[in-house]
């Protein structure tokens, strides 16, 4: 008999290797996307149509030469990139990617699986913020500082867009969640929360066009101006894994999970699962290619004065809906 650990450690190795993958890949496929959306080639040159294109970039940023400012903190200024990534990467062993008769298809089933994922996700701010302080530089520094402020105010309004999901649910488990929108799938009931989630996410990721912890034309590249090599490309492995998580728990809370559309139970629920969150993925995408980036006030006014007043909205509609239901 297998013990539990070499189990767990088994799980562990293939999770890994699939969202390492995925990371690689997705990078490659939004180059693609962009380019064909923008009518340019896009990378075809490495490997048949670009295909290897991911790992020419890994073995380009490994060889590249790491250097440390002299002003650096040394032991905080090397440890900062691997708090995002380990952040990151952790949220996936909490994740549920389908579901058979042989169990569910990750690590585990946590009974609070996404309390355990938004804490995660918040320690990873600490990262960033302590990349930028450690620099010992002062763009560096005012990049943590913004991106550290935007994160926080938007995570704020992120969570409360989920935590009517939950009420209906009456669980925070995630598998107890899909399971709980195997007849009506939860963007239906909960809309003005899913679309209060798809923007906090974006701003939360750091993606375009909230992507303003990398305004060049005002902080260089950020908080992270100052790392070179494998550290910095550390920081970017953490930002697409952030962007995949995103996409997971908008599928798993809003989108049925793994539950087939129109009771298609033909196709396996993992493909669906990838499909939807491919999706999600894709209007990341979009967005990207299409918005132009705002300005920093701006953001920040729209964050707390109105996505947030309106997920405290929808939050208090919801708990009265269901108590009025329940009663």
């Amino acid at each position: 008999m297998i013990p539990w650990w070499a189990i767990a450690l088994i799980k562990a190795a293939v999770i890994l290797f699939v969202v390492v993958t995925t990371f690689a890949y997705s990078m490659l496929f939004e180059r693609k996307i962009m380019a064909w959306m923008q009518l340019r080639p896009g990378p075809n040159r490495v490997g048949p149509w670009g295909m290897m294109q991911p790992a020419a970039d890994a073995a380009k940023m490994m060889f590249k030469e790491d250097l440390t400012p002299e002003t650096a903190d040394p032991l905080i200024y090397r440890l900062a990139p691997f708090i995002s990534l380990v952040c990151a990467m952790g949220t996936f062993a909490i994740i549920p990617f389908s579901e058979s008769s042989a169990g569910i298809w990750g690590m585990g089933n946590v009974n609070a699986g996404i309390l355990v994922i938004f804490a995660l996700t918040s320690i990873g701010v600490y990262g960033i913020s302590l990349a930028g302080w450690s620099s010992g530089s002062k763009f560096p520094l005012l990049g943590s500082v913004r991106s550290t402020a935007q994160m926080i105010s938007y995570e704020l309004a992120l969570t409360m867009s989920v935590i009517g999901v939950l009420i209906l649910a009456g669980t925070t488990s995630l598998v107890g969640i899909v399971h709980a929108q195997r007849g009506l799938w939860y963007i239906a009931p909960q809309l003005v929360g899913f679309i209060i989630f798809i923007i906090a996410s974006v701003a939360e990721t750091n993606r375009a066009p909230f992507d303003l912890v990398e305004a060049e034309s005002e902080l260089v590249g950020g908080f992270h101006t100052e790392y070179s090599g494998l550290r910095f490309g550390l920081f970017f492995i953490a930002e697409y894994l952030n962007m995949i998580t995103v996409a997971c728990i908008a599928t798993l809370l809003f989108l049925g999970g793994w539950n087939p559309l129109f009771g298609l139970s033909i196709v396996p629920g993992i493909v669906w699962f990838i499909v939807k969150a491919g999706l999600f993925i894709f209007m990341y995408i979009w967005l990207r290619t299409t918005l132009p980036r705002l300005r920093y006030d701006r953001l920040m006014n729209f964050g707390w004065k109105f996505l947030l007043p309106v997920a405290t909205l929808n939050l208090m509609v919801t708990a009265a809906v269901v108590a009025v239901t329940a009663g």
